[in-house]
């Protein structure tokens, strides 16, 4: 019944704490350092997370809650033609991190999305951002162990589907944030 399901969301939300807040917030910064001095927001992640990182970026590009000027971000999911071409070349866990040798600039913030943590080529992407001095965030949940990046959002759940409604209720309010606090 859907009012579990409210019920299970809520019990989520709850579970959030300082540490998930602070992170945010530093993400939430560092986003808009980045927007007011010429970078952009890279989003990526794999299947589900995929299609959230495209509906991100394109809610920065288009607008959110106000009409604005656009504000430059990109989801790497969203080119099928250069998923399979590096795949075939370069292997799948490359698909991320060779376009952002490409892309990526100095004042990027890099977002990577993984429900579990475990997704090989969204960590290699974040890995090659880091080492690169960009702003590095990972969206993921519970299972995820280690924190190597600059903010780690970690929904408190297991459950898919739950992590991914967070994560794009995350990501709405990361843009909200933008909106707010950036003159555009």
């Amino acid at each position: 019944m859907i009012e579990d399901s409210i019920i299970e969301i809520k019990n989520i939300l709850g579970r959030f704490d300082q540490v998930l807040f602070k992170n945010f917030e530093k993400l939430v910064k560092q986003s808009i350092k980045s927007l007011k001095y010429n970078g952009k927001i890279i989003f990526f992640g794999n299947g589900g997370s995929a299609s959230d990182a495209e509906h991100l970026a394109t809610e920065l590009v288009i607008k959110f809650k106000k009409k604005r000027k656009s504000l430059p971000s990109i989801a790497l999911s969203a080119n099928t033609a250069l998923i399979t071409a590096c795949a075939n070349d370069y292997g799948y866990e490359n698909i991320f991190s060779r376009q952002l040798e490409s892309l990526m600039s100095p004042k990027d913030v890099i977002i990577g999305i993984s429900t579990s943590g475990k997704s090989k080529n969204v960590l290699k992407a974040l890995n090659y951002a880091k080492e690169n001095g960009n702003f590095t965030c990972l969206f993921t949940g519970l299972a995820f162990k280690k924190n190597k990046y600059n903010s780690l959002i970690k929904v408190p759940s297991t459950v898919t589907s739950r992590i991914q409604e967070c994560h794009i209720f995350l990501g709405h309010e990361l843009i909200s944030n933008i909106e707010k606090n950036l003159k555009c």
